[in-house]
């Protein structure tokens, strides 16, 4: 099997080195005269741990996209998708927002579908760049013949570690559409990441999945600098303390728990907690009031669910009923409940809403056809019988017997 590059650059390159350490035989084009520079000098221009030493025994064929075409297998395309220097983090937040530049992406997607379709030849074609999800269905599926058989597998690397990182990956993440392809691919990554687990998806979960991925980091930095600075106001708080006690929580926090989409979080210590906090950051005259922003979040969730139920309602004219009074399935308490945020706001906007709870209501009243959201996600309702006609919305995807309703499954 051989192995094409379309950019070389600061991801390209490194991976291109990496791969040919495992015996690949490996072509790649760049734009930039420079890249034949550097291969050519065997002199890197920016720090890259491990890049100089593979530089100096590498093989990789300098050449031309036609080229590429003809002695490669698999091509895979880490072409930059670039933002305006004001959207980098470097200045402060503009008030518009924009999508990334695939200008770069789709040029060079254009000239290599060229060259694919003259050769006349099914190329396997991987595309690494970070795109918004429905990118490369909107803006590269165009793009594309029917010789280039697609994947979307953005690597999860980090600048001055890249070798490193995409030799030793947590996962290998595989945006999928075409199964031979992506057989091809995986045959690939078993020889260079030995072992390592293959995330299928579709293209769309996987374009998803990589800016999650960062965006998440971004979510633990925020939250560990707000420690540190709420730690600088406060006597005998070592934000470093704080932070290395939770490393210790394995089965909660730094766990795969809280990770799937339901109902907000509830019970007697969250809610109460953030608001308390927020108090707090206030007193100490906080840069940004974290806590608030966690609160205003889970409350306009809530409220974004309650106006589906009212958007159903409009359609059908029906009750609603939200099924689960319990702030977790595990109680029967309701203090802090999600459940009920639900039914206020629905209150709110003049919409009311009756509550069932297996766990608290001793008796169940006469169903009929109506609305029906599940609230808490008890087991109770895996065997419910909805009447005939109702509509029965789950943020849980608890895969729910509906088989005479409207089932919606949000977000899966």
């Amino acid at each position: 099997m051989k192995i094409g590059f379309i950019g070389l650059g600061k991801l390209g390159l490194p991976c291109a080195l990496a791969i040919e350490k495992y015996g690949y035989e490996v072509f790649g084009y760049d734009i930039n005269p420079k890249v034949k520079d550097i291969l050519d000098t065997k002199e890197l221009p920016y720090r890259e741990a491990m890049a100089d030493e593979y530089l100096q025994d590498h093989n990789i064929n300098f050449c031309s996209v036609e080229d590429v075409v003809k002695n490669s297998d698999i091509i895979f395309i880490p072409i930059q998708t670039p933002h305006h220097p004001m959207y980098e983090g470097t200045t402060r937040l503009p008030g518009i927002r924009v999508d990334f530049s695939y200008s770069h992406l789709k040029s060079g997607i254009g000239n290599l579908a060229k060259e694919i379709e003259k050769n006349g030849e099914d190329k396997i074609v991987v595309i690494i760049s970070t795109v918004l999800p429905g990118t490369i269905r909107r803006e590269i599926k165009p793009l594309l013949n029917k010789h280039m058989k697609l994947c979307y597998n953005p690597f999860f690397i980090a600048m001055g570690t890249t070798i490193r990182d995409f030799l030793n990956p947590e996962f290998i993440l595989l945006g999928v559409e075409d199964e031979w392809a992506a057989s091809k691919v995986k045959d690939f990554y078993r020889v260079v990441n030995k072992g390592r687990p293959v995330y299928e998806c579709t293209i769309e979960e996987a374009e998803m999945i990589k800016v999650t991925y960062n965006t998440f980091i971004t979510m633990k930095i925020c939250l560990a600098n707000t420690v540190m600075e709420m730690a600088h106001k406060l006597d005998n708080v070592n934000c470093d303390n704080v932070m290395k006690a939770l490393f210790m929580a394995h089965e909660r926090v730094m766990s795969p728990k809280y990770l799937l989409g339901g109902m907000g979080d509830g019970g007697g210590c969250h809610p109460r907690d953030n608001i308390a906090l927020s108090w707090l950051a206030r007193k100490q005259n906080l840069s940004y009031d974290w806590y608030e922003h966690l609160m205003i979040c889970r409350e306009k969730q809530t409220e974004w669910l309650a106006e589906l139920c009212i958007e159903k309602q409009k359609e059908c004219n029906l009750p609603v009923v939200i099924l689960g009074k319990c702030f977790k399935k595990e109680t029967n308490l309701v203090v802090g409940s999600p459940s009920i945020l639900l039914q206020n706001l629905l209150k709110e906007k003049n919409v009311g809403a009756t509550m069932y709870d297996p766990h608290i209501d001793q008796s169940e009243p006469e169903w009929s056809k109506a609305i029906y959201f599940i609230g808490t996600n008890h087991d109770a309702f895996l065997d419910f019988d909805f009447p005939e006609g109702s509509i029965v919305i789950d943020p849980w995807g608890m895969n729910l017997k509906c088989n005479n309703s409207e089932y919606i499954q949000i977000g899966r």
